[in-house]
């Protein structure tokens, strides 16, 4: 069992797979529901908090954890907002992966600097954990850190590991912790995929999760706090009202603002939890083109990859043959062969098995297939099973099969941590 360090044990019984009613289940520190209402627009845990005059942040001095997904309805930045309202003291921001403002690249940041937009003070919290971001909270004179980030539902996808960490930090601190609620892009009607073992647990997976979670950033806060930290952490969540878990993006209403800079469009987070594998891999994952993880390919490949996995039959997905010259990353102003993924039905559609199965049919194909060498497809997949097994000959359900425990177990703990219909 690979689970957590507290209650996991008793869920490999029993499997969970669909959404529960889990308000009477929420941990206590969750003490900011969401009102019973009848399904319609969408209110995200922004909206109801300004909604309700701020009184969650009344005397306090505030931080906010954002990007530029921290939007308003109507596209404004939530920092500009609550920086020219006087009845919020905030005091910093925290900038992830990409920085406050977004203008960096994968792996990169906006270190510190003030806001030009605000004169607030920045602080860059990418690769800092522990004690070291306690720190940084400490110095930044704050009480209260709030996290408002737009996930797109994929476990190596780092925000919700900034969340992991500033949650980690902030009961380090003596901070108090409030997590405002965002749609999950893609759904939130099952977790998908492996689950992560822990030894491989890294930025892009700290905690064993499945790899697409289905869950909101609201709930994994109330999951890591109850079966993760080793301290918790005065943690409050505001969440949504008019969400329901079979929603996609596009029912929300909201802008789409990339949460970073390879996300372009709610189609890039649909395919994002099983294309992201290609960047373990010798492959191009897409990024230098206009659709990032919806066009994979490398030199050398041709039609017989699109053909190979259209025969497969896989949900709600073609695969048409493409060709295309990356501007940057792997293979970059050279020109590929490969794939693009074209979704014809969400509801059918699995992210994490097309994903896989892409993968078993470019190394079919594709003498020249080959793993990074510094074995990254294990870190984002949570383990060597995946790696080991295509390697061995094994097709696509051959490999889902194999983490169907893991998975059973791990829907299990999740069902407790569930709010939204």
């Amino acid at each position: 069992m690979h689970l957590s360090r507290r209650s996991l044990l008793a869920a490999a019984t029993t499997a969970a797979a669909g959404p529960v009613t889990p308000a009477a289940t929420a941990p206590a520190a969750t003490n900011t529901p969401a009102a019973a209402e009848p399904h319609g627009r969408l209110r995200t845990g922004f909206e109801r908090l300004a909604d309700d005059g701020y009184a969650l942040l009344a005397g306090r001095r505030v931080g906010i954890v954002t990007n530029p997904t921290g939007i308003t309805r109507d596209a404004r930045h939530i920092v500009d907002v609550m920086h020219a309202d006087p009845r919020v003291s905030l005091t910093a921001v925290f900038g992830p992966e990409h920085g406050f403002r977004g203008t960096a690249q994968a792996g990169g940041s906006e270190g510190r600097h003030d806001d030009p937009a605000t004169g607030l003070p920045v602080y860059d919290t990418y690769q800092t954990s522990g004690r070291p971001l306690a720190d940084v909270f400490a110095a930044s004179g704050v009480d209260t850190v709030v996290f408002d980030i737009q996930d797109v539902g994929a476990r190596f996808y780092t925000y919700i590991w900034t969340l992991y960490d500033c949650m980690e930090a902030a009961a380090l601190a003596g901070k108090r912790f409030v997590v405002l609620d965002r749609p999950n892009p893609v759904t939130g009607r099952s977790a998908q995929g492996p689950v992560l073992h822990r030894e491989f647990a890294t930025f892009v997976g700290r905690q064993p999760i499945a790899q697409a979670h289905g869950m909101t950033v609201a709930e994994l806060a109330r999951l890591f706090d109850a079966e993760f930290l080793d301290s918790r952490v005065p943690l409050e969540t505001v969440l949504m009202t008019g969400w329901r878990r079979t929603d996609f993006y596009d029912a929300a209403g909201l802008p789409w603002v990339p949460p970073s800079p390879n996300m372009p469009t709610p189609d890039t987070a649909l395919v994002y939890s099983g294309t992201c594998l290609f960047e373990g891999t010798n492959l191009s994952e897409g990024r230098g083109t206009t659709r990032p993880f919806e066009l994979l390919g490398a030199e050398g490949i041709d039609g017989r990859w699109a053909a190979a996995a259209d025969a497969l039959e896989l949900p709600g997905v073609r695969f048409r043959e493409a060709y295309f010259a990356p501007t940057f990353s792997k293979f970059q102003g050279t020109t590929v062969g490969g794939v693009q993924i074209h979704v014809h039905d969400r509801a059918a559609y699995d992210p994490v098995r097309t994903g896989i199965a892409l993968l078993v049919t470019a190394k079919q194909v594709w003498s020249g297939f080959a793993w990074r060498s510094d074995n990254w497809i294990d870190k984002l997949t949570g383990s060597t099973v995946v790696r080991t097994m295509i390697d061995a000959g094994a097709g696509p359900d051959e490999v889902a099969r194999a983490w169907q425990d893991d998975l059973a177990a791990f829907r299990t703990v999740r069902g407790k941590y569930l709010h939204y219909r």
